[in-house]
């Protein structure tokens, strides 16, 4: 590669090198003097030394952008000889063993465009401290293994900032005469400082109550914008499901007299666990059907348990150091998508997570991005807040599930909550907790936790009619990834059955057993291969392999056209059948790419979906996933060198000739799918509702004037967001006449919306119509492109580069530089959300030579600019890493 050479790396954090803390502390009394250009903070820290650390008379704080304006220690001013400041932070030599240290420092939260620590939001002070950014608020052990319990007091104008808002519960007020007023805050847990929060601002709230199982009280109060008040009723009901749910499957209940959730427009991430005050990013809480879809209503209800589930699983008990980030997030994302399956999103759910997976997770795992479940080193911590450490952690925790059975789960994490409430802990402590509960021995287990990539799983059977006997010989590989060229065997758990004939599950005796254990089993493939011979097997029969994804592998199986095709019309297990028809489709689609195509699996696969669209019972959110082509990004883990224009034009081929093949299915499905009355969110109106997306996006491709007619109509008279959004998607993506003027109707209408805006922006960005690359640079320049809003940045640039490969990998190069031009200007302002855009860039090395070349190019660009930011460096350099 032209321009290459040695590739530098910014310093680096190593699990290795973990050290306890040499002070703690055990109380924290913060005082602000809320300002948006010059905040005062008054910080008490109550501290001792670690009996458990090494002896070190220097006390070390961290801090960054900090004006220090003063420091006490036990009551006496410390002279400026009597300590020492640098970017990092303050070092105070000779303190003694126990001691109170007083820290004045002032801040600048207008100035403050990272979005972390104390920042201004529209007219609303708020702050993200996950995860280094309370240093950037006080000089502090920013590390999430000191706990303290901390009380806030917040002092401002009384007109300005009528609401303040900190973590626990309220327990003082008062006003001054000048016009300011204050309210203490007082947090009865010790937490980590990352979990500190404040909020202040003219917000309306919104209060409900709930009762726990135990029969106490709790306040849940959400704070949002007051044109915004009537759009939180499904947020909160969606709340009291999951303090409900945590109940009655986990036995935990909350723990304070409040619960407040305040929604902000300016926000990183999607949401803040914050002990008692948790900050979202405003799209997870609002919804009306006006402006929300059936996705945003399901993701809220996702988000709202997942930070919920947080006061157990991340705040009571907490990480011991950042490596073990997936301890918390991995453990909730498995619970929250257990929490939404249980509330009606059941294999539907299931199939759409482990589609995230697969087209996201694994292609990580394949890159030169790749890292374990748990870290073993990171130079910017934000940059491991990634989908191997929630997604693949969440597998992981689900595999264990699938082990101990949800009796043995469950005693695990009972044990896990008993043991080490109130403590910073690590994945160990959850793993032995989990053995201890059960009698099991887990080391092998672990190394899913430390080994990096997705095993290939290699199936293959052979059957002897004669005795009645299938043999099964499973072995697994997993593929070198960056640091880690040799793999070792894993623990899979492969669930299995074997369908007869006529599609039934048969009872499954392995050999050596006196009778049949069930007719679905869990198989445990701990070495390199193994074989398992089942017994009393009729003829014909079919392996059905992996079911619900009980590993987060990819399976290579030795079915024929003709088995997968079986499969997708008789499995009972909805997420195998699903799989099947994305395995035939994908054959039918990799043919096509090679030049050789598959006329029998086409074949297979038209008539397959003909019988989906015919199939009178089947629920209509399942036809619509089971309807659905695999997507170009999962695809192109199958294809190199990678071709992302070659790979649209066969999947869009595909695409037309099904749609030509089913017009008239496509259109029956269409009507028959139509939802009555007014807009609910229920489960079946919602597969309803995507099962007519389908059908339009698959119709819309035939480009015909009835075709267009049907999404005009669609457009005009749609009564929710979704189906309104649905159409202008199948205008956007047409040659239909109308179609720019559903843009300009759809931005006039919603303007004044930004989440709604965001959408116009994301349908635009991801377009398959041939002039979305000049369309995204020109909305580059759009008046209502904010590139200090994530929302807004995600919706444009980030849409472009992941759900558009056709036209981001255009052989000019175009695309690249319109993302490396934004990832440098973001960098100046927002590191985090820069770094996250420059994973656009992950798939570089495995692109066409001429593709290579321009985005090598552009990632050297990005590299040279001056005072890059760590987060974007540090993923920069990896990604160059991949071509060197």
């Amino acid at each position: 590669m032209e321009g290459g050479g040695r590739v530098s790396r910014p310093r680096e954090v190593f699990l290795r090198d973990y050290r306890p803390p040499a002070f703690l502390v055990d109380r924290v009394d913060l005082r602000f003097e809320l300002d948006p250009d010059d905040t005062r903070v008054l910080a008490r820290l109550a501290m001792r030394r670690n009996p458990a650390a090494a002896g070190d008379d220097v006390l070390v704080l961290d801090g960054e952008d900090l004006t220090l304006e003063g420091l006490r220690l036990d009551g006496e001013p410390l002279p400026e000889s009597a300590w020492a400041l640098d970017t990092e932070g303050l070092r105070i030599p000779g303190v003694p063993e126990a001691f109170e240290l007083q820290i004045e420092t002032r801040v600048r939260p207008r100035d403050n465009s990272e979005l972390s620590g104390l920042y201004l939001s529209g007219d609303s002070l708020c702050t993200q401290c996950e995860a280094e950014g309370f240093r950037r608020i006080t000089f502090y052990p920013d590390r999430p293994d000191v706990l303290a319990r901390f009380t806030t007091t917040l002092v401002a104008d009384r007109e300005r900032f009528p609401v303040l808002l900190s973590n626990g519960n309220r327990i003082d007020a008062g006003t001054f005469e000048d016009g300011r007023h204050w309210v203490r805050w007082e947090d009865p847990f010790p937490k980590p400082s990352y979990l500190f929060a404040l909020v202040a601002g003219p917000l309306a709230e919104i209060t409900d109550h709930y009762v726990t199982a135990s029969g106490r009280e709790v306040t849940i109060a959400f704070y949002v914008e007051p044109h915004n008040a009537e759009r939180c009723g499904h947020a909160i009901a969606s709340l009291k499901r999951a303090m409900r749910w945590d109940e009655q499957v986990y036995g935990r209940e909350y723990d304070l007299d409040r619960y407040m959730v305040v929604a902000v427009d300016d926000f990183n991430m999607g949401a803040m666990e914050n002990k008692g005050l948790n900050i979202f990013n405003s799209k997870f809480v609002l919804a009306s059907s006006g402006t929300a879809t059936d996705q945003d209503y399901v993701n809220i209800e996702s988000v709202i348990g997942h930070e919920y589930f947080h006061n157990w699983s991340g705040n009571r008990v907490t990480c011991r150091d950042w490596f073990q980030l997936s301890l918390k997030e991995g453990f909730t994302v498995f619970r929250d998508q257990c929490f939404s399956a249980d509330m009606g999103g059941g294999s539907i759910k299931r199939i759409q997570d482990v589609d995230l997976l697969r087209t996201h997770q694994f292609r990580e795992d394949a890159g030169p991005m790749a890292h374990p479940v748990r870290p073993e080193r990171y130079a910017a911590i934000d940059n491991f807040y990634t989908l191997t450490v929630y997604n693949k952690g969440a597998e992981v925790v689900r595999m264990l599930h699938t082990l101990l059975g949800p009796e043995g789960f469950h005693r695990g994490t009972d044990l896990y909550f008993e043991r080490h409430d109130g403590q910073a802990v690590t994945v160990e402590d959850f793993i032995v907790a989990m053995e201890a509960a059960n009698g099991v021995n887990l080391a092998l287990f672990r190394r899913w936790y430390s080994q990096a990539g997705t095993p290939r799983l290699k199936a293959r059977w052979q059957h002897n009619p004669a005795a009645g006997t299938l043999a099964l010989t499973l072995a697994q590989r997993t593929p070198p990834t960056p640091g880690q060229p040799d793999k070792l065997p894993l623990h899979i758990p492969v669930r299995v059955a074997l369908l007869d004939r006529d599609g039934r599950r048969q009872p499954l005796r392995l050999y050596g057993e006196a009778e049949a254990q069930g007719s679905e089993r869990v198989l445990n493939l701990c070495e390199a291969e193994e074989t398992f011979v089942f017994q009393d097997v009729a003829e014909d029969s079919l392996p059905s392999l992996l079911r619900g994804f009980s590993a987060p592998v990819i399976l290579e199986a030795d079915y024929d056209n003709a088995a997968l095709a079986r499969l997708l019309a008789e499995d009972d297990d909805p997420f195998s059948r699903w799989d099947a028809g994305q395995t035939l489709a994908r054959r039918v689609l990799l043919a096509r790419i090679a030049g050789v195509p598959d006329a029998d699996g086409e074949h297979l696969l038209r008539e397959a979906f003909r019988k989906i669209l015919d199939e009178p019972l089947l629920d209509p959110g399942l036809a619509a996933e089971l309807l659905a082509l695999p997507g170009e990004n999962y695809l192109a883990e199958f294809v190199e060198p990678l071709d992302p224009g070659a790979l649209f034009e066969a999947r869009e081929g595909l695409a037309r000739e099904l749609a030509g093949t089913l017009a008239e299915r496509w259109r029956e499905a269409f009507a028959l799918a139509a939802v009555s009355g007014p807009y609910h969110p229920t489960p079946e109106a919602i597969g309803r509702r995507s099962l007519r997306a389908r059908c339009l996006d698959y119709l819309v491709r035939l480009d015909t004037p009835e075709v267009h007619a049907l999404a005009e109509d669609l457009f005009a008279h749609a009564d929710n967001m979704t189906e309104s959004l649905a159409a202008l998607r199948a205008l956007v993506n047409s040659g239909a006449e109308a179609r720019a003027q559903a843009l300009a109707d759809f931005h006039a209408r919603w303007r004044n919306e930004p989440l709604v805006l965001d959408k116009w922006f994301a349908i635009q960005a991801s377009s398959r119509h041939p002039d979305t690359l000049d369309r995204v640079e020109a909305l580059a320049g759009h008046p209502d492109f904010n590139p200090r809003n994530p929302n807004r940045v995600y919706a444009l640039l980030r849409s472009f580069a992941g759900a558009n490969p056709r036209d981001f990998h255009h052989p000019s190069g175009r695309g690249y530089r319109l993302l490396g031009h934004w990832v440098r200007e973001i960098d100046a302002h927002n590191p985090q959300l820069a770094a996250r855009l420059a994973r656009g860039f992950s798939q570089w090395a495995s692109l066409t030579p001429e593709r290579q070349q321009a985005a090598h190019d552009e990632l050297k660009k990005i590299q040279s600019v001056v005072g890059l930011s760590k987060d974007t460096s540090e993923v920069v350099a990896r990604l160059l890493e991949a071509g060197a």
